[in-house]
């Protein structure tokens, strides 16, 4: 598996739910492959765009300023593999706010994080015909959102900083994971290997 790519990308964006589709990143980025990327903006979901049958219904998915992560693999386009990724860059995102503000009551329910009853993130995963999608997103600063939230300012966390360093986080994950794959031996080759230890090695 290739390096996973990244890049922040420094002028706001603002998310409509459009940008989830296939080679987004490619025409906004340039970076051919599977990447990820961060950006900053605000957020206000069409009805059109919203992935998540649940969210139909819903109040809305709206915020004037927040955290934004998109990624997009080529590898395999499963939505399996595509949940189980956003609910580890969940966790990674609840891992980074620990470690900015120490002694946060930060919990995490399914691919969602929450401060008390204030909801810090949202997040959706999903599969085009090529790839693999997932958005994930942690509201910056207060204002714009249609239900309770909890922001990273209101926890000291400067956004950006956060933003960039979840970025470092995702891609060390990956070339880690990717290097323990490729470390394991198929099934019955380890005992082939300790009979030629026992008996020596043919010269």
């Amino acid at each position: 598996m290739p390096a996973l790519q990244s890049s922040w990308l420094d002028q706001p964006i603002h998310y409509d739910g459009s940008q989830l589709r296939s080679h987004w990143i490619l025409e906004t980025t340039e970076l051919v492959g599977d990447a990820v990327v961060g950006f900053r903006g605000g957020c206000d979901v069409a009805l059109a765009e919203m992935a998540d049958i649940a969210d139909l219904d819903g109040p809305g998915i709206a915020g004037n300023d927040l955290v934004h992560i998109l990624w997009e693999s080529f590898e395999q386009p499963d939505l399996l593999l595509a949940v189980h990724r956003q609910r580890l860059l969940a966790a990674q995102a609840g891992e980074v706010v620990r470690e900015l503000a120490p002694g946060v009551a930060l919990r995490r329910e399914g691919d969602d994080l929450f401060v008390g009853d204030g909801k810090l993130s949202i997040s959706i995963a999903t599969a085009s015909t090529v790839s693999a999608l997932v958005h994930f997103a942690v509201n910056a600063t207060p204002g714009g959102a249609p239900v309770p939230t909890a922001t990273l300012t209101e926890l000291g966390i400067e956004p950006t900083a956060f933003g960039q360093r979840l970025l470092e986080r995702i891609v060390d994950e990956q070339l880690t994971i990717t290097a323990a794959r490729a470390m394991v031996r198929a099934k019955g080759e380890w005992a082939a290997g300790r009979r030629d230890t026992a008996g020596g090695a043919d010269r």
